[in-house]
């Protein structure tokens, strides 16, 4: 049973920085992505970033580029995401996410960007 918990939301005024984490377990695939989602309120939810759990690539959203940075930590099964210049409009919930034939989610992280 694959089960993804995230960890590293909160409240931060425009121009700082958060870093998310998200923890997975029962992970038996051996070729996945694992990364990112947001939705904000009234807002379908949409891509962030993701990374490529082997080979390391990674894919960005035109609207994070440059500010966010996903990374991966093979040992402990934990995928990052280092977001710098915060803006009030990257205030969602964040949800951490492995695609294989089938999508897994996380319980989802608050982030409150403040003007």
């Amino acid at each position: 049973q694959v089960q993804l918990v995230e960890s590293g939301g909160g409240l931060v005024q425009a121009g700082g920085s958060l870093r998310l984490s998200c923890a997975a377990s029962g992970l038996t695939f051996t070729s996945y992505f694992m990364g990112w989602f947001r939705q904000a309120p009234g807002k379908e939810r949409e891509f962030v970033a993701r990374i490529h759990w082997s080979g390391g690539s990674t894919y960005y959203a035109d609207f994070v580029k440059g500010r966010f940075t996903i990374s991966k930590d093979n040992a402990k099964n934990t995928v990052f995401l280092q977001m710098n210049s915060l803006k009030p409009e990257d205030t969602a919930v964040y949800y951490c996410n492995v695609r294989t034939a089938l999508d897994y989610w996380g319980q989802g992280t608050q982030v409150t960007v403040s003007s």
